[in-house]
């Protein structure tokens, strides 16, 4: 089935959800609204005909000043079986960044619901371990965010001795170098 058959079944299946759909150079995106974004995942993966079993990819975007709502989390699926592709995208605003996690459909998208939370801070509800993965718990901000400092946050995170003490403390036992 080609992505834009596999787009219009989709269109088909949740008339209201969809708000865009996209070709570019044999790609498909499908923009979704977030409020059945884990009921439409389950049934991307659940029927026959389209059986994506395999969630390449969970990324998040900032459009901060761009576009009404300034988040999107980006799914890129795969199914084995069928050989076909899909990007699906959904819109969440800034002052709800929240959106229901797909760990349910697809128990490999732990870490990456947690890395996008850990750099944009969407919050994915019912995701079963909700941590930072990437920085420290009292980390404050989300450095992948574009209101983020570019040289960082301006006090100095106060964990960073620790490491740095860590890092004497341990460096006799450095093999290699």
């Amino acid at each position: 089935m080609e992505p834009i058959q596999i787009a219009e079944k989709i269109k088909e299946q949740f008339p209201e959800e969809v708000l865009d759909v996209r070709e570019f150079r044999g790609q498909v995106s499908v923009t979704l609204r977030k409020g059945r974004i884990r009921e439409i995942c389950r049934y991307l993966h659940d029927d026959p005909e389209l059986y994506f079993d395999y969630l390449v990819d969970l990324c998040g975007v900032d459009y901060l000043g761009k576009k009404d709502n300034r988040f999107e989390v980006v799914y890129h699926l795969f199914s084995i079986k069928h050989r076909h592709a899909l990007r699906i995208k959904a819109e969440v605003p800034e002052e709800d960044a929240r959106i229901d996690s797909v760990v349910p459909v697809w128990i490999g998208v732990n870490w990456h619901e947690r890395e996008c939370y850990d750099m944009f801070g969407i919050v994915f509800n019912g995701h079963p371990d909700p941590r930072r993965v990437l920085l420290p718990e009292d980390w404050e901000g989300y450095p992948l965010r574009k209101d983020y400092p570019v040289k960082g946050p301006e006090e100095e995170w106060k964990g960073f001795e620790e490491v740095l003490e860590r890092s004497r403390k341990f460096r006799p036992f450095d093999w290699q170098g």
